[in-house]
């Protein structure tokens, strides 16, 4: 049985398919699907992004949709270099890498301008700031890993600016930046900081990342309050970013625009409108595969367009409404000569019946198993990547499988190591006991919590062919790395052709 694995033959046969799907893209689409020759979009363009655009990837083309029609460049505070560092909003999230970054297009940007772009501002897009900005080795976390720095004040501070109590102590166990010792910049500065490196997260599907119907009063994971707009007062999904700091869409881009951007003063209420409207109507997902071809006019889920029309904050579930739909019309076979795009097809089903309903055991993981469901609990991936249609949380979607934490993550020399000791009058973490080492203390650097230490908001999983690496650490390098840790971290046991059937299924999302 083929898995099916991209061949020297299935490459060259995918390229023709690739060309196939540009020209008849027009016919497919509701509005023809324009390929872009310059997929790095520099800050200040006077071009104009398309209602749909094509972009070649690692696995065949990314689909980009803009469900307003066409955006001019020119003015519009995404695309506009609004502070002293150069850089614009789409600096980090372009629409060719799924509207974030991928670690092989930030070095291909690399060579192109000698690392001069405003992507590598000392800011954020050096391991420090403090470090020669013109060498590369200073770059190494975002070149290598897509890792941007997150510098966040210590102790937290609530949304009110109140400094907030934390349940345990924080030492800086190893630095390979030199940021989190710095007399500047680190955890024994004037103004303490603590520094930590993640991926920047897709501006794109947000319809379905910000949903939350209002249903939400208190956070699911720990029985706190939710989070409010403050403008309409209403509980928001905290679904957003990483640590879900911000609540809102204008909350993120205000921040961004004084942390990232560096700009003197607020981004204006104009602006803001203008960037959630734009960001709000957006929709990213694999178009065509290389071997599998046209991803349009099949399964239900797939596509931009498929995107645009679902209707957001609906549960996942097995019967009627699947988190990716039914792959039913690939499963069984279809008319197809082409036995490579036949077993390919096949292949994504199964990977598809993987995700749904391949049951393992899932242990020990903070805010997973201390839920009500038991420790362990028998459950498939779908359990806890539940939101139709981008395979997120419907509820706040922090928790701790191990991508940050030791013993389960890989101890990367590369990153820093924390070490956290919960408080004595407190209980310790449920599962990683007083004393916890971590690269990332993740939730934990906003609520101060002990249990919500590496605790990281799910991830959506559209576009994923086009943005690697993955996890917030960028740990997996590729989709097979990232089926593989789960398999090791949960004991699943999964078969090879599980395996290859899994990395088929993620790929065409």
């Amino acid at each position: 049985m083929i898995g099916i694995r991209r061949t020297r033959r299935t490459y060259i046969l995918g390229i023709v398919i690739s060309i196939v799907v540009l020209v008849f893209a027009g016919a497919m689409l509701a509005h023809a699907a324009t390929p872009n020759s310059s997929p790095w979009i520099e800050p200040g363009s006077h071009e104009t992004l398309s209602a749909t655009a094509l972009y070649g990837d690692l696995y065949g083309q990314l689909g980009i949709l803009n469900a307003n029609g066409a955006v001019a460049m020119q003015d519009h505070p995404f695309f506009m270099p609004l502070g002293s560092n150069g850089r614009a909003c789409v600096s980090c999230h372009q629409p060719a890498y799924a509207m974030s970054v991928s670690a092989a297009g930030l070095r291909e940007r690399w060579r192109v301008t000698q690392g001069k772009d405003p992507v590598f501002a000392a800011i954020d897009g050096s391991n420090c700031p403090s470090l020669p900005q013109e060498q590369e080795s200073s770059h190494s976390l975002l070149l290598e890993h897509g890792l941007f720095r997150v510098f966040l004040p210590w102790p937290p501070k609530d949304a009110s600016g109140r400094t907030i109590k934390p349940e345990f102590t924080i030492e800086v166990v190893r630095d390979p930046t030199g940021c989190n010792t710095h007399p500047e910049y680190g955890l024994y500065a004037k103004t303490p900081m603590i520094s930590v490196y993640r991926r920047p997260r897709p501006v794109a599907n947000l319809k379905y990342v910000m949903a939350n119907n209002g249903a939400a009063l208190f956070i699911v994971k720990n029985g706190m309050p939710d989070s409010v707009d403050p403008e309409t007062g209403l509980p928001t999904a905290m679904n957003l970013m990483s640590d879900a700091r911000h609540a809102t869409l204008k909350l993120q881009a205000v921040d961004a625009g004084l942390v990232h951007l560096q700009m003197n003063q607020a981004l204006s209420v104009e602006q803001q409108n203008k960037l959630v409207d734009f960001e709000k109507q957006i929709y990213v997902a694999q178009f065509a595969d290389r071997v599998g071809g046209s991803l349009l006019n099949g399964p239900e889920a797939l596509g931009p367009e498929n995107l645009a029309k679902e209707k957001a904050g609906v549960l996942g579930d097995n019967l009627r409404t699947p988190v990716f739909g039914f792959f039913e019309k690939w499963k069984h076979g279809e008319t197809i000569r082409d036995r490579d795009q036949r077993a390919f097809r096949a292949s994504v089903a199964r990977g598809n019946d993987v995700f749904f309903t391949r049951s393992f055991w899932i242990r020990d993981a903070m805010h997973i198993n201390t839920v009500g469901l038991g420790n362990p609990v028998k459950r498939t991936c779908a359990t806890c990547h539940n939101a139709r249609m981008t395979g997120m949380d419907l509820q706040a979607g922090w928790v701790d499988v191990g991508t940050t934490n030791l013993p389960w993550a890989s101890d990367s020399p590369e990153l820093p190591l924390f070490k956290i000791t919960c408080e004595k009058d407190l209980p310790p973490h449920a599962f990683l006991g007083r004393v916890i080492y971590t690269h990332d203390p993740g939730r934990a650097l906003i609520s101060g919590k002990c249990n919500d230490v590496g605790a990281i908001v799910m991830q959506q999983f559209r576009g994923l062919a086009a943005r690697a690496p993955y996890f917030s650490n960028g740990s997996a390098s590729n989709l097979r790395e990232l089926v593989d840790f789960y398999d090791r971290r949960f004991n699943i046991q999964f078969s090879e052709q599980e395996k290859q059937d899994l990395v088929n299924f993620l790929s065409v999302l």
